[in-house]
């Protein structure tokens, strides 16, 4: 089996429609997005195509991260737009239960408690029967206020995470500073929650917590050597004794979403095998042609069956194992099927 553990919504433009209406009239009147059932198909039948053009056999939606508009004002908006994508994403799952499964957005609001986003995390789960959660690491999306992982503020949302048994999958959103795209700034987020939960006690207070990075860690594979010194650099405050980097790097999970076998290839080797989900974000930034292969950049299966340092059991891990392992939800719903 080939589970694709980091996609997002195809979602029918009545979805969009619906936040236009939300900001239009200040969040007044909620409602519902006017969304049929013949569109909605229409757009899970895209998602069907481009995963059986290249043999995967179920995909993990979530809402499209720089959708997921954690900063509108007022914050009001914030909760019924991501329980909207969350809806939409649950429909598409009851249309096709063989070929998707649901990780929710979460309304993590700048400002608020944490707790407030609560209310959907548990209807996601216990209603809308979804396998995980994406969080997004600033939900202030670029103005450097957020707090990073290692602080107090994420604390309950952990605890709730280990208590329902469900992973969450770290992925930055919009970004409105100016200095850099949403697509830059994914890459810079995600390098600073591994980094930032590295430096604080959140493995140690919770040692059940599942973490997923997205993008294969950002850039903190490729920059490995300069985190691994500074481990062992007393001027800032490192020891001989102290646990190497590559060590505490294995109590995360990674997906495979980097459409460059050199980049794939490094993490695997940086990692191992049995930290790193497939996953390829298809249909979406990655769906270009590759012309050095003819394949488009997110159909990475035949990558990863080149690479030549990988077994058959660590391709087992990486296509389906890990996932299994990672979402025990999905797990009992496969098993159950």
């Amino acid at each position: 089996m080939i589970i694709d553990s980091h996609a997002h919504l195809n979602a029918p433009d009545g979805l969009y429609a619906y936040r236009a209406n939300l900001i239009a009239n200040g969040g007044y009147h909620f409602g519902k997005p006017k969304i049929s059932d013949d569109d909605l198909a229409a757009c899970a039948e895209q998602n069907i195509r481009a995963l059986d053009e290249v043999g995967t056999d179920i995909q993990l939606l979530s809402p499209r991260p720089y959708q997921q508009g954690h900063s509108m004002t007022p914050s009001s908006l914030v909760e019924p737009w991501i329980a909207a994508h969350n809806d939409t994403i649950a429909r598409t799952v009851v249309m096709h239960p063989d070929r998707f499964a649901g990780v929710a957005g979460l309304p993590i609001v700048p400002g608020e408690p944490v707790e407030r986003a609560f209310r959907e995390l548990q209807r996601a789960i216990d209603d809308l029967g979804f396998v995980g959660v994406i969080v997004n690491p600033d939900p202030y999306e670029g103005n450097g206020q957020a707090p990073t992982l290692n602080e107090r503020y994420w604390y309950p949302l952990y605890e709730k995470l280990v208590e329902l048994d469900v992973p969450m999958q770290i992925h930055s959103a919009g970004c409105y500073s100016g200095r850099e795209s949403y697509s830059e700034h994914f890459i810079t987020e995600e390098s600073i929650a591994i980094l930032s939960l590295l430096r604080g006690d959140v493995f140690r207070d919770f040692p059940s917590l599942k973490v997923i990075i997205s993008h294969g860690g950002g850039s903190v594979p490729y920059q490995i050597g300069r985190w691994q010194a500074e481990r062992l650099l007393p001027l800032l405050g490192g020891t001989a004794d102290s646990e190497r980097f590559e060590v505490s790097l294995k109590r995360f999970w990674f997906d495979s979403v980097l459409h460059n076998p050199l980049s794939l290839e490094l993490l695997l080797r940086t990692v191992g095998s049995d930290r790193v989900l497939f996953g390829t974000e298809r249909p979406g930034s990655g769906s270009a042609m590759n012309p050095d292969t003819g394949h488009h950049f997110d159909d990475l299966k035949p990558v990863i069956d080149k690479i030549g340092f990988l077994s058959d059991t660590d391709r087992h891990a990486i296509y389906e194992h890990n996932a299994k392992t990672v979402f025990p939800r999905l797990a009992k719903r496969l098993s159950q099927s």
